[in-house]
């Protein structure tokens, strides 16, 4: 028997938050990577860890949140901690690993492909290893092809987003990319869970028990509270929230004790200044 799935029963609710929470992880992170390129060497990988943090946290609590408003109506669903923590994991992980890329070898086509390639991976390993951790009276089944478009956008969407932090420019750039970024993690999972099918085991039984919401917010204490952590310390950095002319300015080191004098000059030979007659 085929399960009745409702990816929306709170209505535009769950969407919109989700959407909102995928474009504050996306914004963190890509000023923590934008930052990380213009500070000192030693430096940079703390910078390159809170973004890959940031993003992987922004979109993990996206997923859940979107999560929230799923229900298959013949059967209460259930989730079990590790494998959604574990997938928590694996999305900071893999992002990491394409930023700190793109970190350390610049906006080359080669790192843009490669980190691009390897942080979209994440977030749809991420979804599907999220979803892996539902507990139904079921068998979860997905559609290839339906599946494979969500990976393709979720690699385009990080390609794009590791591209615009490696840009180095303004914050309302970085706002711009963010809310580019959420579209297309939205779009990402929506589409992954269009892909879904639930085929539901022996008779329909009670579906009674805790709604999605009351299961999945405990979880979400820890990276809503990282999130907000997170902005605390990009909110309390000028040069994180001022644009590139501000930092090329504030890499300049002001010059300290008096002017050097002026090198002396040999005086011109006599009559230089003179007309000579023939």
């Amino acid at each position: 028997m085929q399960g009745t799935v409702d990816g929306f029963s709170y209505g535009l609710v769950t969407p919109v938050v989700a959407y909102l929470m995928a474009c504050l992880g996306g914004a963190l992170g890509l000023r923590c990577t934008t930052r990380s390129l213009l500070v000192e060497h030693s430096w940079r990988p703390g910078w390159l860890a809170l973004g890959s943090a940031a993003i992987g946290s922004g979109i993990w609590t996206m997923h859940f949140i979107a999560m929230m408003g799923f229900k298959v109506k013949e059967a209460p669903v259930h989730y079990d901690a590790p494998t959604t923590f574990a997938s928590l994991g694996v999305a900071i992980v893999m992002v990491g690993i394409g930023i700190f890329i793109v970190g350390y070898r610049g906006a080359t086509v080669m790192a843009l492909f490669t980190g691009g390639t390897i942080t979209g991976l994440g977030v749809a390993s991420m979804h599907y290893l999220g979803m892996a951790g539902m507990r139904l009276r079921g068998t979860l089944q997905y559609d290839t092809l339906t599946v494979a478009a969500s990976v393709v956008i979720a690699v385009v969407a990080a390609t794009a987003a590791l591209w615009a932090a490696a840009q180095v420019r303004g914050i309302l750039w970085s706002l711009g990319a963010s809310l580019v970024m959420g579209l297309a993690v939205s779009g990402m999972h929506y589409m992954g869970m269009a892909a879904l099918k639930v085929q539901l085991h022996g008779s329909v039984g009670s579906t009674s028990g805790d709604s999605p919401a009351e299961l999945l917010a405990p979880m979400m204490i820890g990276p809503l509270a990282f999130l907000l952590l997170a902005g605390v310390v990009v909110m309390f950095d000028p040069l994180m929230v001022m644009g590139k002319p501000d930092w090329q300015r504030g890499d300049v080191p002001a010059q300290r004790g008096p002017a050097p004098a002026p090198a002396r000059t040999s005086p011109p030979p006599r009559g230089a200044g003179h007309r000579q007659e023939w």
